[in-house]
């Protein structure tokens, strides 16, 4: 997800030019494979077990009482294949969703310390002013589901960088403390956390609106990862290496 200059002083990682004329450029760090297929497998795991969960009662209300009249949304009945487990089981749901929600917690502080400490956020994911000048551009070329894929596929451009720090710094962050809040064991030590989100059911549903956010970042993201080479971005998160092609070249693909 996250692309690398190479970097001259490691020659191990220095560019290098591909029998078909394109050029391989080291994008992915290890710890940035291991940490992003860790979210894949948790987040695959969080959405399909909290959606048996919500299953149980699929209300959402605003506030601290459900009164099972007038939700502000009600969720229809979804099949089986879409939750984990495959059947209606509260139980064995949320002992799937605690599990990997912890998983994904870890991963994710793991991700922030070393991007923090290697300044992989600072150089690779926070906007410069040239960024910001040219958001028009970018969102025009996205609108026309034109990317680059020379020498300009090498940085993310502004709206990916937008994108994941509010991802991040945003979404994520609210995911986890609305989900803490309506955690009876952490209610016991910080019931505070509960009342300043408006309640247990105002909780209740802005956790299932960060869950949506993520829905729509994956779908989305997946989606401009099939548009600009398949192949290529799963061998740059795989291997690390991406390839792009040397000088100016019609907008095509780039990172994702």
């Amino acid at each position: 997800m996250t692309d690398v200059p190479a970097d001259p002083k490691d020659a191990a990682r220095a560019d290098r030019v591909r029998a078909d004329g394109r050029i391989d450029t080291w994008r992915h760090p290890g710890w940035v494979r291991i940490t992003h297929w860790i979210n894949v497998i948790a987040v695959v795991v969080l959405l399909m077990s909290g959606l048996n969960i919500l299953m149980a009662h699929p209300a959402l209300y605003w506030g601290v009482r459900s009164t099972f009249a007038d939700p502000w949304l009600q969720i229809p009945t979804l099949p089986g294949w879409m939750m984990l487990p495959q059947v209606r089981d509260l139980a064995q749901a949320r002992h799937w969703h605690f599990l990997f929600a912890w998983i994904f917690v870890a991963n994710g502080l793991a991700y922030l310390t070393l991007g923090v400490l290697l300044r992989w956020l600072a150089q690779r994911l926070w906007p410069t002013p040239s960024d910001l000048r040219g958001f028009g551009t970018t969102v025009a070329e996205h609108v026309r589901l034109h990317f680059p894929n020379d020498e300009r596929a090498r940085t993310y451009n502004v709206l990916q960088k937008l994108t994941y720090l509010a991802m991040i710094l945003v979404v994520l962050p609210m995911m986890l403390l609305t989900g803490l809040s309506m955690s009876p064991g952490f209610n016991a030590i910080g019931g505070l956390l509960l009342e300043l989100l408006g309640g247990r059911q105002s909780a209740r549903t802005l956790h299932f609106i960060s869950a949506g956010l993520i829905v729509g970042f994956v779908v989305v993201h997946v989606g401009l990862v099939i548009w600009t080479g398949p192949a290529n971005n799963m061998r740059s998160m795989i291997t690390g290496w991406y390839a792009i092609r040397s000088g100016r070249a019609p907008d095509q693909g780039g990172p994702r």
